[in-house]
């Protein structure tokens, strides 16, 4: 069947519009951002499926979703995490940055810093060393004496937390876990279940 790009685009992208629109919703917190990451998703989709239409295109489209999600997160990152003294003193901005965005940035700079310091020790020193001294995957493992594996999982762990505390108003996601059943998941003796 030939069938044109916005006949299958129709067909096999938008009839998951509400299913999308709810994964947008469980996956990003700021409400605002869902409509355009919505289009963002499909326009990527659309763009794609001109040139090879995907064989998967439900899974394609959550993938595709995914992806951008996990882009604009990597882009958000940027922001040191580390409490600046006084940024007045930098003058680094040219335009009058007006009392309320100093007050909010300030705010958002104590919430992130409260945050990270609400990381489990362990948990904080790899995310302090793999994202703000920026020290490859495998130097932290051995400077840490941990597994490469672990590494990734307590940064992911890190930035979860991390997120939870900040977009869920100061509550951090799920129950506490116990230091020994942390220790056990990192080094592979415990449970199974991904941290």
């Amino acid at each position: 069947m030939d069938d044109s790009l916005d006949d299958w685009f129709a067909r096999e992208i938008l009839v998951h519009e509400g299913a999308l629109v709810s994964f947008l919703h469980r996956a990003w917190s700021d409400r605002a951002e869902i409509h355009d990451l919505r289009q963002e998703t499909y326009i990527r989709v659309y763009e794609a499926a001109g040139k090879c239409r995907p064989t998967a295109p439900r899974a394609f489209l959550f993938a595709t979703a995914r992806h951008l999600i996990t882009d604009r997160l990597r882009r958000g990152r940027v922001v040191s995490i580390e409490p600046m003294g006084d940024p007045d003193a930098l003058n680094v901005l040219i335009d009058e940055v007006s009392p309320e965005r100093r007050l909010d940035a300030r705010q958002v700079l104590l919430r992130l810093g409260a945050a990270f310091d609400r990381l489990p020790p362990r948990c904080r020193e790899v995310v302090w060393l793999r994202r703000v001294e920026d020290l490859p995957q495998k130097e932290v493992a051995a400077r840490m004496g941990i597994s490469e594996k672990t590494v990734e999982k307590q940064v992911a762990k890190g930035v979860r937390l991390m997120a939870g505390y900040f977009y869920g108003n100061g509550q951090a996601p799920g129950p506490a876990r116990t230091h020994t059943a942390e220790a056990e998941d990192e080094e592979g003796h415990g449970h199974q279940h991904p941290d």
